[in-house]
């Protein structure tokens, strides 16, 4: 290599979930390599399954991920559900959703205040920001603890909760437990208000990149998907069902990376937080939507960096929505509902958005209700083929900015997609 040669050897990335690798090779202004890479080891949480009881599947899938438990019950419930004909109330529809919004907003706080905020203020982590930021970071606590003791209160504990099954919930919380909740979440909009401010005042070191991709979501007629929906991309008119997911998924291995690759109508396609803003933005409630306006956050938005924008104006949003449905659950009054189902021989999708993008999994059970198959796709391996085809515009463009700076943007960018890639092994 000449003297003018950059190598970057990042191993692992920091501030993420699990072990990702970044490699890249210029050599005479010329680029050599650029690879994104995945060394995990398999886990096969699909091959677990089979030979199950339906009552089992749920609990050994929520632990592909101790950060969207809360997202793979439900995508496993909802499957399950699917397959053998079952009909959920609206109280449990009403609670699931506040516990689907209390993951995401424990995510993404999560990722603004802890893992992002340290790149743009350029420190390598949270620490020092406790004392030159110690406002903001309370901040961050006191909104990631709400998040946190709201799945405790409705699910039975912070992560894989216990309280949820197949139909419905094993316990309910009580009335006074909701009230005390709708009080803190409405005092946690001020709260969210002075967040998206600190956000809006480092947002100018989020790097100017645009790369056009397809974006791919749930969507929903009623609302801003989240719990319910049918997939949607931004290059198809209409939309698809959710049982027509494996037309949209297209995994498929590449020899960089341990965990699958996925594409649709392009190379690659992107899912998260702000492709269901470029798909759902019209349907923000008002103040997320206001939020959207001020941190300068528009559809169609091609900045992969912006994803953690949308992340804060989904805070908001999960913020406002859960306020809702605690008020529904508190004018109906909340009631022990008994369970019971019967199963039956049968295939069953569900799909959820959780905070990282879409979520799939898929069974098909025997009359017994045993498991005899099980496919699950997560949003991070949605997402490998994109983070490299982002990496592989970004390094060429940026190229002359010095070796540090384009190891920064780099890590930056696989943070912006808040990977989680050790779900991404599963």
């Amino acid at each position: 290599m000449s003297s003018n040669a950059i190598h970057i050897d990042v191993h692992h990335v920091t501030r993420v979930e699990g072990h990702g690798n970044i490699l890249v090779d210029i050599d005479n202004g010329e680029v050599k390599t650029v690879r994104w890479s995945v060394p995990e080891a398999p886990r096969f949480f699909e091959a677990m399954v089979v030979g199950r009881d339906c009552t089992e599947v749920q609990p050994i899938t929520s632990r592909i991920c101790g950060i969207c438990s809360i997202g793979h019950t439900f995508s496993s419930l909802k499957a399950t559900e699917s397959a053998f004909g079952i009909t959920i109330s609206e109280q449990t529809r009403r609670l699931r959703k506040i516990l689907n919004h209390g993951e995401n907003l424990q995510s993404h706080i999560l990722h603004v205040g802890y893992l992002a905020l340290p790149d743009l203020l350029k420190v390598g982590s949270v620490i020092p920001l406790a004392t030159t930021h110690k406002d903001a970071v309370l901040l961050v606590v006191k909104l990631h603890r709400l998040a946190n003791e709201t799945c405790d209160i409705v699910g039975g504990r912070t992560t894989h909760p216990i309280r949820t099954c197949i139909g419905g919930f094993t316990k309910v919380p009580t009335e006074k437990e909701l009230a005390g909740l709708l009080a803190r979440f409405e005092s946690a909009i001020p709260d969210l208000k002075t967040l998206a401010a600190v956000v809006k005042s480092v947002a100018g070191g989020l790097p100017d990149f645009v790369r056009e991709t397809e974006y791919v979501s749930l969507t929903d007629p009623a609302e801003y998907a989240l719990y319910d929906g049918i997939i949607k991309s931004t290059d198809v008119e209409g939309a698809i069902p959710v049982d027509q997911y494996l037309r949209v998924t297209n995994e498929y291995m590449n020899s960089q990376s341990t965990a699958k690759w996925a594409k649709f109508n392009r190379e690659s396609y992107m899912a998260g937080a702000l492709a269901r803003f470029n798909n759902n933005h019209t349907q923000l409630p008002p103040l997320a939507k206001a939020v959207a306006a001020d941190l300068g956050l528009a559809a169609p938005c091609c900045n992969p960096y912006f994803n953690t924008v949308a992340q804060v104006v989904e805070c908001v949003h999960s913020v406002e929505k859960t306020i809702e449905h605690l008020q529904w659950l508190i004018d109906k009054g909340v009631k022990n509902e008994p369970v019971s189902f019967k199963p039956r021989e049968g295939r069953g999708v569900g799909a959820v958005e959780v905070p990282r993008g879409i979520l799939f999994h898929d069974y098909t059970y025997d009359k017994n209700g045993k498991c005899v198959k099980a496919n699950c796709i997560i949003p991070t391996n949605q997402n490998h083929a994109n983070i490299q085809l982002d990496m592989d515009k970004l390094v060429p463009q940026f190229k002359d900015r010095g070796k540090d700076e384009l190891q920064l943007m780099l890590e930056m960018l696989v943070r912006a997609y808040d990977p989680c890639i050790s779900c991404s092994t599963h």
